[in-house]
């Protein structure tokens, strides 16, 4: 079973200078790495920069990847993990 994350990323005033494509590769093999799967990318205009939608196989990788891609890359992210609204409903039921 994996885990949904929804990672925001920021660009940091440097990593600004090495945007390309190949590193946008290179940030796909880190979460691969990490036992991750990307099922999205975005760009944004405001407070974020980037939002990635990853499944990871548990909390503590999608930590390790997150640390690694700041480390690698200079983008910090905020990972948080998401669930459906379906199962959200499901979770708080009865509460």
């Amino acid at each position: 079973m994996t885990v949904l994350f929804v990672m925001f990323g920021k660009y940091s005033s440097e990593s600004l200078k090495k945007m390309c494509p190949e590193r946008t590769n290179e940030a796909v093999d880190i979460i691969n790495k990490y036992g991750g799967e990307v099922k999205s990318m975005y760009a944004l205009l405001g407070q974020n920069d980037l939002v990635l939608i990853v499944n990871f196989p548990s909390t503590e990788t999608a930590i390790k990847a997150s640390v690694a891609l700041n480390r690698s890359m200079g983008i910090s992210f905020t990972t948080s993990p998401a669930v459906t609204v379906e199962e959200f409903d499901k979770l708080t039921e009865g509460i």
